[in-house]
């Protein structure tokens, strides 16, 4: 290939004439060509691999980003957990504590301990969207789990002060089981053992065979004690603050047992049996408060842990129910 030639113009001679290079001009003038050509290529290239190849120390920040993220994510689930767990003893102050001492319940809306007003977690917008998003969420419920812990807390307070100012009063509550045995079904609907067909159960039957002892579960004054109908040998105590509580399908009453007597919470009362239209040796204990039937289940303060009661309100809802308190 011919080499180019490069021209002036030369006015003298009003015509272009051909620069003549000599071997070392025309050596420095190449390298200088190539030189600046590869300088400016590779400026082009390492722009390019930057983009593309992060540096050890980006990597390494890349890596401790995403642990963080994950760290977040797994505090976000204990979160959730906690405020499941609280709202199990939520459930508890509202349902047992404070319907049996009669307090008045505390409302959700202030439970909830919810907050209003300008976004507080505003400042986490500079982040991430992904790590935005789980600062947001676990902050605002970090923020709501603490506010309804001092709610809690200061719940449990007032039902302390109210125990305090009410002993006489929670002395005649049945608050403990009235035998020493499993319970085999409990309070609501269900198919009769003997009549075959679904009923209201209107207390709690206890696993108990005959001649086991019956104990009073609460201070009070013996209202009935005799045969009743489907009952068998059935015996009534009046708690008083409206409070009544039965012991049915009895073999027998204790010495003493008589209508007017005095009873303490622990007193042995009768012990057990299957009179009555019973399928077998068993206690059916229920409890009436102002003439209407309640769960005795929610009484058994003294006797059950929160975490019995829960386990047993959800075994409730089969048929076939066998629960072991703890002695």
């Amino acid at each position: 290939m011919p080499q180019k030639s490069h021209y002036y113009y030369d006015p003298e001679k009003c015509e272009f004439v051909p620069v003549e290079y000599d071997k070392k001009n025309k050596l420095i003038h190449s390298l200088s060509f190539w030189l600046i050509n590869g300088i400016v290529f590779a400026v082009i290239g390492l722009s390019l691999l930057t983009k593309l190849i992060a540096t050890p120390a980006e990597i390494a920040l890349k890596y401790e980003n995403r642990a963080l993220i994950n760290q977040l994510k797994n505090a976000e689930v204990s979160i959730v957990d906690m405020e499941n767990r609280l709202q199990e003893i939520t459930e508890l102050d509202k349902d047992m504590y404070r319907t049996i001492l009669g307090i008045d319940p505390i409302s959700e809306d202030l439970r909830m301990a919810g907050i209003g007003g300008a976004d507080i977690y505003s400042e986490f917008d500079y982040h991430s969207k992904e790590a935005a998003d789980i600062l947001r969420s676990t902050s605002a419920r970090l923020d709501r789990l603490e506010r309804r812990i001092g709610v809690q807390r200061l719940s449990f307070e007032e039902i302390k002060s109210y125990y305090n100012s009410n002993q006489n009063r929670l002395r005649n509550i049945p608050a403990i089981k009235p035998v020493n045995g499993i319970i085999l079904s409990g309070y609501g609907m269900r198919p009769h053992p003997v009549l075959g067909y679904r009923r209201m159960h209107e207390g709690v039957d206890f696993r108990a065979e005959v001649n086991t002892e019956v104990f009073a579960t609460g201070d009070g004054i013996v209202k009935f004690a005799g045969r009743q109908g489907t009952y068998g040998n059935l015996l009534e105590i009046d708690h008083g603050f409206g409070i009544v509580t039965r012991y049915a399908h009895l073999n027998s009453f204790a010495d003493g047992i008589r209508v007017g007597a005095e009873v303490n919470r622990g007193d042995l009362v009768a012990l057990s049996g299957s009179t009555g239209l019973s399928q077998g040796p068993h206690l059916h204990y229920e409890v009436i408060e102002n003439g209407r039937q309640r769960d005795p289940l929610q009484f058994m303060i003294a006797d059950i842990t929160p975490e019995e009661y829960l386990m047993f309100k959800e075994a409730q809802n089969g048929e076939d129910i066998a629960f072991t308190f703890r002695n």
